[in-house]
């Protein structure tokens, strides 16, 4: 859900006095914003004072915002194998083509030594393709990642001020 409207729906609801719709509004959403407002929200349900309210969206931002980069610097990781891949393959052709050069008779030197750097450089090649799209992709997912914790993180305390600053409006419902 789009933080905007997430917050929309919550302050619309608690302005009403309708903190459980509020609750349940934000339930259907999943994902770690929903997740973080619905404890604030069930927070002040019970009563909480400021403090325990922002604890409590605290202790589940814990939580989620890691999972939001879980698994991205693996894609670093194979980014890295990819272009070592690459290198070992490289190496090994051209261990073959100094190898025909040195034991080959002559009419066969040329044929063998063609071979290997054609092996070594489609080696180079399909090392160098599959890092640049997963380095894209990893890319991608870091600016995605840091985009939705910093939603995460201004959707929070823009519920945390709202929920605070609004607490006697929202408890008459």
């Amino acid at each position: 859900m789009d933080k905007d409207e997430l917050l929309s729906f919550i302050q619309s609801y608690c302005m009403q006095g309708q903190l459980q719709r509020a609750i349940s509004a934000v339930s259907q959403s999943k994902g770690p914003l929903s997740n973080i407002v619905r404890a604030g929200l069930v927070s002040v349900a019970n009563g909480s004072t400021a403090e325990e309210v922002q604890t409590a969206m605290d202790a589940v931002a814990l939580r989620e915002i890691p999972r939001l980069g879980r698994r991205i610097d693996l894609l670093s990781a194979l980014v890295n194998v990819a272009v070592l891949l690459g290198l070992l393959g490289t190496v090994s052709g051209m261990i073959a083509a100094f190898g025909a050069v040195a034991n080959l008779p002559p009419a066969d030197k040329a044929k063998v030594l063609a071979s290997s750097i054609a092996e070594a450089l489609n080696a180079t090649g399909f090392g160098l393709l599959v890092s640049i799209v997963l380095f894209a992709a990893w890319g991608w997912l870091v600016s995605w990642s840091s985009r939705v914790i910093d939603d995460v993180h201004e959707a929070s305390v823009a519920t945390l001020n709202f929920i605070l600053v609004n607490k006697d409006k929202i408890m008459k419902g």
